[in-house]
């Protein structure tokens, strides 16, 4: 029998480890977990070149509970330890078999997989037990080895009677972390962490129909069939899936087996991910994965979290920000990379280079593929562009390289269902939508209800209208004014549409300056100040009478602060709209001509009543009075 101190550089590091190294106590379990995949796939490779002359057959990995005696344990058949090992890789700490594996073999790199890096993993058992055991018995013919620790420095080492090559680890599970015997815990931390781990991992059993059974069915004397009950049989309970479908190759897979693989990373989501993005790169690090379209909301804070980052198999973590553009973490799937730089605990990103580069091929890959979708069949992609132009106008927005390639795919919809590319759409509307000073104006709605009236007005003149309705359309069409020459945006509705495009031709007012200026004072006087700008016009006298605009700058600020961007301040404005008036309609004439000053208001009033209720700004009390004053006019 041996006892000793385990060798550590701090007088006592489990305080340390219980409440400083790890975030989470249930990640003891996937530690554990990962340490019995390292001994198993260490053993693989070793009979592979023939260095272990063992048989590796099928290995599994086990955890059994044992609640009675308030026991977990894990159990590997591995390549197991000798006594010296356990001196040398459980005693002194931070001291890393996988590393000193990885480093002997070198050439056993990615196929491997080995998870290890720390040789703290271990440790990490006693933040939820009192007392640890290990029994293990090395693929080398020499005895086993049963280690014990109390969570003390001290331990004690004696030859344990285990037949079987492997090890098995037993935590006495501390009165204050009891959930950890309860099933139903045991399984959700199984399936959150080791749901793809590349070893069978056994949970207890479950029962299932034989499948070499076959029901007989027979009939009574009156005709009646009768079948009898399928046969059950016992089997392992094999809680994870060690062949995922990142882990194979493209062209070994349809589109089906990526649909099911969507099905087994979300069982609730019931919609179909519009199209998926296989990642698969091994120089100048190693990446795979899987990600996925799912249909997009508006909401950008609700889609966030859904990509899983694993390292080699192991789960890590679902917030991936920094592995994968920000814009990117809307999309669904799975990324796993042995390079990505990980702490002692596994659950934080280190700063590190190779996480630029994983970003940065990530973006490439996904816009490439978006380009090889618009390229093979246009209908299809323009059919599910709304569901995925959020995150590619978030793309555009974030970064500068997908900004560049997004030339090629991304689509701006016209009101009545066209789509254009950027350049189409400026071969499009370069003849009729370039002002006097030689700038071309990009005419957009954002509600085709709301502002049908402007969005008819630019019609009737030729002009082509875009639906741009995304809530971070006013920051990517600022984006696109700075990018590209000579453009500018403008909302149909933030003027009337001769001052949107100005060309040479203007329009001559019917009135006399004298009578404009008659009638600038009659509406300032009726007209609320603090709501409206009034602003004259000479139109076609068969525009309407009174529009109500919102200035193009004022708005879009507005908006991008209520989103993030814009100018300090502008969100919090008050509403302020310019009210223009067409000095050339019959009506302003006849608002101008009447001789009682009742009825001029009653003409402004109703006149403006009728602007603001295109324009959906007429509601409450002020629309019940233009109710009453409506039906009071046709009496």
């Amino acid at each position: 029998m041996a006892k000793g101190n385990i060798n550590v550089s701090v007088e006592n590091i489990f305080p340390l480890i219980k409440k400083f190294l790890y975030s989470d106590h249930e990640i003891f379990l996937r530690e554990l977990i990962s340490n019995a995949t390292d001994a198993t796939l260490k053993l693989k490779h070793l009979t592979s070149i023939g260095e272990a002359k063992v048989e590796y057959g099928n290995p599994i990995i086990e955890v059994k509970i044992d609640k009675e005696g308030k026991k977990l344990h894990i159990i590997d058949q591995g390549i197991g330890m000798t006594a010296e090992e356990v001196e040398k890789y459980i005693n002194q700490v931070a001291f890393s078999g996988a590393e000193e594996f990885l480093d002997k073999y070198k050439d056993a790199g990615k196929d491997a997989g080995i998870i290890g890096h720390f040789g703290l993993g271990f440790y990490s058992a006693f933040m939820v037990a009192d007392k640890v055991e290990i029994i293990t018995k090395s693929y080398k013919d020499e005895p086993a080895a049963h280690w014990t620790c109390d969570g003390s420095p001290e331990f004690t080492l004696v030859e344990g009677d285990k037949k079987e090559r492997g090890t098995e680890i037993i935590l006495h599970i501390s009165e204050d972390e009891q959930e950890f015997l309860e099933e139903a815990r045991i399984r959700e931390l199984l399936t959150k962490y080791n749901k793809f781990m590349p070893i069978p991992i056994k949970f207890g059993t479950k029962e299932i129909n034989d499948p070499d059974f076959t029901p007989k069915t027979t009939k009574d004397k009156d005709g009646k069939e009768t079948t009898e009950p399928h046969k059950k049989i016992t089997v392992d309970d094999i809680i994870n899936n060690p062949d995922p479908a990142w882990t194979k190759q493209p062209a070994d897979l349809e589109d089906e087996d990526y649909k099911k693989f969507y099905r087994e990373l979300y069982p609730m989501q019931f919609e179909e991910p519009l199209f998926n993005i296989h990642l698969n790169v091994d120089y100048p690090f190693n990446l795979t994965g899987i990600l996925y379209f799912p249909k997009m909301t508006n909401d950008l804070n609700i889609q966030k979290d859904k990509i899983q980052l694993y390292q080699n198999q192991v789960f890590v973590t679902d917030n991936v920000e920094g592995i994968v553009p920000e814009f990117l973490t809307m999309l669904r799937g799975v990324i796993d990379s042995p390079d990505i730089p990980l702490n002692v605990s596994r659950s934080y990103l280190q700063a590190d280079g190779n996480v630029k580069k994983i970003s940065s091929y990530i973006t490439r890959k996904v816009a490439d593929k978006l380009k090889s979708l618009f390229n093979n069949n246009r209908e299809d992609f323009e059919k599910k562009w709304d569901d995925i132009k959020i995150v590619i106008e978030y793309g555009m927005l974030s970064e500068e390289k997908f900004f560049e390639k997004a030339d090629a795919f991304a689509l701006y919809p016209t009101v009545d269902g066209k789509h254009y590319t950027f350049e189409e759409l400026t071969n499009a509307i370069k003849a009729k939508q370039t002002d006097k000073d030689d700038k071309m104006v990009i005419l957009y709605a954002s509600n085709k209800d709301e502002q049908h009236s402007y969005i008819q007005t630019a019609k009737d003149k030729g002009y082509e209208v875009l639906l741009l309705d995304s809530p971070i359309v006013s920051h990517l069409m600022q984006k696109l004014e700075t990018s590209k020459e000579n453009i500018s945006f403008a909302r149909v509705d933030a003027d009337h549409i001769d001052n949107l495009i100005k060309k040479e031709d203007t329009a001559i007012s019917k009135l006399s300056d004298e009578e404009k200026t008659k009638l600038d004072e009659l509406l300032k006087d009726v007209v609320p100040s603090e709501k409206f700008m009034v602003q004259l016009e000479a139109m076609d006298s068969s525009a309407s009478p009174f529009m109500i605009t919102q200035p193009e700058f004022m708005r879009r600020m507005k908006e991008m602060q209520q989103t993030g961007g814009g100018m300090f301040g502008m969100g919090n404005m008050p509403e302020m709209y310019n009210l223009v008036v067409n000095t050339n309609h019959d009506l302003v004439n006849e608002i101008l001509n009447t001789k009682t000053r009742k009825k001029q208001e009653r003409l402004i009033n109703q006149s403006l009543d009728l602007a603001r209720l295109s324009q959906g700004l007429l509601k409450g009390e002020e629309l019940t009075n233009f109710i009453k004053r409506s039906y009071d006019m046709i009496k």
